[in-house]
């Protein structure tokens, strides 16, 4: 039950810096209720004795030329837009009348939701994302199909049944009571279930009456350890629907506030176009923003303002907002954050240090859910999701990795160049997981 691996070892202290041991040990072993955790982390020559007494006779497997490193988390995604992804529009609203919606309407087949399940989770796999926050559709079965297979895989997923009543086509629109019934069911079927969460998930206020949403913060206040999920100013022409249905709320956040869905553990994709006023809104409250790089740059939404966040001071993490997003990869999200931070908004040429793209996608998006302490980072106590990184994956991350002077030069490297070759093993659970067929 005890394993033990010797290799460069990235993770992080409290204040979010990178420790980085050239030559460090890992070990993962049960906690007190069973749990595969880290119990050990650091500079091999530094632990050896303590790893000798604490530990004999445990074998030490070698890794040469490998970066132990906290499987990424993403802070926001669809499954059911993994074959959406790539689709040509000409911007938000276009893009889900012409293909999300469409092919969202499909997951009301359970062998269906069941085989895009699957594929999505080996996806994630392959690029290293050990925790996701994800959407499914507004058919119940989507839920249970995506939360079996995660289950039988034994990862920490969370997800919830999209709530959209109005302003949507047949196929993918439920019936207000029904779908606060069918959430509370589904709360109570999987929020909990070993490491499965859900999230109570209104796809974004244009598409749920005041019924609805009433009703998702009746649940939200009733399940609080639920997290909440849903979309906020991203694109301008849907801020001003947002406006037309909403004239009384001073800003598009606010309509969630009203309604009881702005709290802790509510995650909110975009925040683009927010002012002050919002921001301050989320801080006080817990909220957080799920920043979308590849997704806000390929629909032609804008940029989020790292600037302006961190200035007021809310909480935010990465996320590929796949299929509106790009690319699973978590490397295709970090340089496309740091492309967004240097066409800056207030504050012109930001540049986010390689360090703190990587945090972003690892400690500080599991900051962002609430699970500090518990995922995203390879300190002891963490639960032990982790991937073993080949910085010589290609020929030419070989030739810039062997040329790094520093470890922000190696780390910049990999988000340049790296995609999922890089990712050479993934342990979910202290457990190797198989590998997915190229």
């Amino acid at each position: 039950m005890m394993h033990a691996y010797r290799s460069a070892l990235l993770r992080f202290n409290q204040q979010g810096q990178v420790l980085y041991d050239e030559d460090g040990v890992l070990v993962i072993g049960p906690d007190a209720t069973g749990r595969q955790v880290v119990q050990l982390a650091g500079d091999y020559g530094a632990l050896q004795a303590r790893l000798a007494s604490a530990f004999p006779g445990l074998a030490v497997t070698p890794l040469p030329g490998r970066i132990l490193a906290p499987g990424f988390v993403d802070l926001h995604i669809h499954y059911p837009q993994t074959d959406v992804i790539g689709s040509p529009a000409d911007g938000l609203l276009p893009w889900l009348e012409n293909y999300t919606f469409p092919h969202e309407s499909r997951f009301g087949d359970p062998a269906y939701a069941a085989e895009v399940a699957r594929f999505f989770l080996d996806e994630l796999q392959r690029n290293g994302v050990t925790t996701a926050l994800t959407f499914a559709t507004s058919h119940p079965s989507s839920v249970d199909a995506l939360m079996s297979e995660a289950r039988a895989r034994g990862l920490r997923l969370i997800a919830g049944k999209v709530l959209q009543d109005r302003h949507s086509p047949d196929g993918v629109r439920d019936e207000t009571e029904q779908s606060l019934i069918d959430t509370e069911t589904l709360i109570r079927k999987w929020h909990g279930v070993e490491r499965l969460g859900y999230a109570i998930t209104p796809r974004f206020a244009p598409t749920s009456s005041e019924r609805q949403l009433r009703g998702a913060g009746e649940l939200a206040a009733k399940y609080r350890d639920v997290w909440i999920q849903s979309h906020v100013a991203e694109n301008r022409e849907e801020i001003a629907w947002v406006h037309e249905l909403f004239p009384q709320s001073r800003s598009y956040l606010s309509v969630y506030e009203e309604f009881g869905l702005l709290r802790e553990r509510a995650v909110y994709a975009h925040c683009i176009h927010v002012d002050d006023a919002d921001r301050a809104l989320m801080r006080d409250r817990g909220a957080v923003a799920a920043v979308c790089p590849t997704s806000n740059l390929f629909l032609g939404s804008g940029f989020f303002d790292y600037a302006g966040a961190d200035r007021v001071g809310h909480g935010y993490g990465l996320a590929s907002d796949v299929g509106g997003g790009t690319s699973f990869s978590p490397f295709r999200t970090m340089l496309a954050a740091y492309y967004v931070g240097r066409e800056g908004v207030a504050k012109p040429g930001l540049s986010l240090s390689p360090q703190r793209l990587w945090w972003l996608h690892t400690a500080g998006a599991a900051q962002a859910l609430g699970l500090e302490g518990v995922i995203g980072n390879l300190q002891p106590g963490h639960e032990a999701d982790f991937l073993v990184l080949n910085p010589a994956a290609t020929p030419l991350l070989a030739r810039k990795t062997a040329q790094a002077r520093n470890l922000d030069e190696l780390l910049f490297a990999l988000i340049v160049l790296g995609d999922e070759r890089v990712v050479e093993r993934v342990a979910v659970n202290g457990a190797w997981a198989a590998p997915v067929p190229a």
